[in-house]
């Protein structure tokens, strides 16, 4: 009842140890697991923490949406709308987003990093499917995270405003195992209004980051996630619009150039005519022209000339700095 047992050799050195074919190895140590296995189910098991918790969720919503896009497998992209649907409906409560759920039950409101993570998703989310359902939650929680947790100073606190009052607002900014609030919250904001037109989230994820330079400076491998947010900011933001039937072939043909490649600040939408209510604003204004599936490669929401075929986007895209 001390000992947890561990292979110490492989296979071929048990063979040659003991004179025996690997098969039969391989046959004696199953029969030995399927023994130690059955004795330890008649102990008590150690309690399972499951739990659904908001904040990792999120992050694996984004991994499992990123995956969708870059694989087209219609396993990873089933997995990360069943999980957004879930958050979305059983965590997303009253206009406040909790913390966690297990059977049923919700726990108390959500923190910083619950929203940021659970908006990143989303946003990654919509970059696979190109459900507007997913961005304009999004656009909400971006609100809603701005209201309630934003500090005057720069950045965000960790808890809520309505939130029991302590000694200290807490308002971490080092990424530890999981990236820190605020970091999240700055991405966040500068993929939001990459797609919103919203300048003013932009500037509230500048003022966050100019509170961290130094510190990322002076010790960047505890603020990892604010570096990459800083170069999202420092480098010019790809927008590229698509104006056409999302199942079409013209739409799928060009979604596929644009995921051929890694293309880092990049940021893509996509929509038939008329644009569906609260559409990003990158879609707004852009015509389809002369009916056909219609690009436009932009930057800081400063489009190129509208191309309509793949080798016009390519060669657009290859422009683009």
């Amino acid at each position: 009842g001390k000992l947890i047992l561990q292979r110490a050799i492989g296979d071929a050195d048990l063979a040659g140890q003991f004179g025996l074919t690997l098969d039969e190895v391989q046959s004696r140590l199953a029969k030995s697991k399927a023994q130690l296995l059955s004795y330890r189910n008649t102990r008590v098991r150690p309690g399972t923490d499951d739990k659904v918790l908001t904040f990792w969720n999120g992050l694996m919503l984004s991994a499992i949406a990123q995956a969708a896009r870059v694989f087209k497998d219609e396993r990873y992209l089933e997995v990360a709308q069943r999980n957004a649907d879930f958050l979305l409906t059983n965590l997303w409560k009253e206009g406040r987003l909790r913390r966690s759920w297990r059977n049923g039950r919700v726990s108390q409101a959500g923190f910083l990093e619950d929203y940021a993570a659970l908006v990143l998703g989303l946003f990654d989310l919509y970059q696979a499917d190109f459900d507007i359902h997913w961005y304009q939650a999004a656009y909400q929680l971006t609100e809603e995270m701005i209201q309630r947790y934003g500090d005057p100073a720069g950045g965000f606190f960790d808890t809520p405003e309505e939130a029991d009052p302590l000694l200290i607002r807490p308002k971490e900014i080092q990424d530890n195992a999981t990236p820190s609030g605020n970091a999240l919250a700055v991405e966040a904001l500068l993929r939001m209004a990459a797609f919103s037109e919203n300048e003013e989230w932009r500037k509230l994820a500048e003022k966050a980051l100019s509170l961290t330079a130094g510190y990322a400076r002076d010790y960047p491998l505890a603020f990892g996630r604010w570096l990459s947010a800083a170069d999202y900011f420092l480098s010019p933001t790809r927008q590229i619009a698509i104006i056409g039937d999302l199942q079409g072939k013209g739409t799928k043909d060009f979604l596929r150039v644009i995921n051929k490649r890694y293309r880092p600040n990049t940021v893509v939408a996509v929509s038939n005519l008329p644009l569906p209510k609260g559409a990003p604003a990158l879609l707004a204004n852009r015509p389809m022209v002369g009916g056909k599936t219609t690009v436009y490669v932009c930057e800081g929401f400063v489009c190129k000339q509208p191309v309509r075929s793949v080798t016009a986007l390519r060669k657009a895209l290859s422009r683009v700095r």
